[in-house]
């Protein structure tokens, strides 16, 4: 609802009451002269009574602590009952509208008489006592800044984005460039040991035995330390003086690999020539010793 239709809507509502007052002020202003009040307090009997009522829900309105409202509503709910009644007193009496009722007199039963009487004298006073509290309370009122505060960023919010014709896109994110990763580690994997038909010795078993070698980063070329390039007959004749001393049960390619520190295919070869060279130099030696067995009679 724009501005002007609450404009609008206000003072319709104003002149609903102002005219409700009037029919109202009619009724009340005889009932005080029927109760002893003169020309003027007649005049301003009506204000007592339902100006007090509009005050009320002014400090319901006003008022956010739930115990002062209450006091305003139900001051509220009493006048509005007892305008009600002395309103329907008027219409029940038709000698309050010229003013012949006798004074004190306002219904013929005596006790209800006694008891409109009583209501009618005591709501001036009683408009005293609550006006003066309600109006207490009111200036003595401290508004909730919070409550205040969230609402006006709640408004501000809602009018910023009702005052943006499209919504904002939301920024692109573009994914991060992938990383190139470093290649991997080539890893020698030492050759199985190959079986052979007599026990190994404590000592050969803990040459041959290798713990597996962690992968790492790759090394730069420029740090790596370069070997000079043997030829294979500089790696038999290294792997000759190296097993020189070894039995054929220790001549194994794993040995080779790390006596001569070259790659296992070579190792493997360089064990197979060592030990064709062997069984010949044992075939040679052989041929060579003399025949001793005895001869046959």
């Amino acid at each position: 609802m724009n501005r002007t239709a609450k404009t609008a809507l206000v003072l319709a509502l104003v002149g609903v009451v102002g005219m409700a007052f009037r029919v109202s002020w009619n009724a009340l202003r005889d009932v005080a002269r029927a109760i002893g009040a003169d020309d003027t307090g007649a005049t301003l009997y009506p204000f007592v009574v339902d100006g007090l009522m509009a005050l009320a829900l002014i400090a319901a309105l006003v008022l956010t602590e739930l115990a002062a409202r209450r006091f305003a509503l139900r001051v509220l709910a009493t006048y509005t009952i007892a305008s009600l009644v002395l309103n329907y007193v008027h219409g029940l009496v038709p000698e309050l509208h010229g003013g012949s009722v006798d004074w004190g007199r306002l219904a013929d039963w005596g006790p209800a008489n006694y008891v409109l009487v009583l209501l009618a004298t005591s709501l001036p006073v009683g408009s005293i006592y609550f006006g003066s509290d309600l109006v207490a309370k009111v200036l003595h009122h401290r508004p909730d800044t919070t409550t205040n505060s969230q609402k006006t960023t709640e408004v501000d919010i809602n009018r910023s984005m009702s005052d943006l014709g499209e919504s904002t896109p939301e920024p692109v994110t573009t994914a991060p460039a992938p990383v190139e990763l470093p290649a991997p580690t080539q890893i020698d994997v030492p050759a199985p040991v190959e079986p052979v038909d007599s026990t190994p010795s404590l000592a050969s078993v803990a040459a041959e035995s290798t713990r597996p070698r962690r992968a790492t980063g790759r090394v730069p070329d420029a740090a790596r330390t370069r070997r000079p390039t043997r030829t294979p007959d500089q790696l038999l004749s290294e792997a000759k003086e190296l097993t020189a001393d070894w039995s054929d049960r220790e001549l194994t390619a794993e040995s080779i690999r790390k006596g001569v520190h070259t790659s296992a295919e070579k190792a493997r070869g360089l064990r197979d020539t060592l030990r064709a060279e062997r069984a010949a130099d044992n075939a040679v030696t052989d041929s060579r010793q003399p025949d001793t067995a005895p001869a046959v009679a």
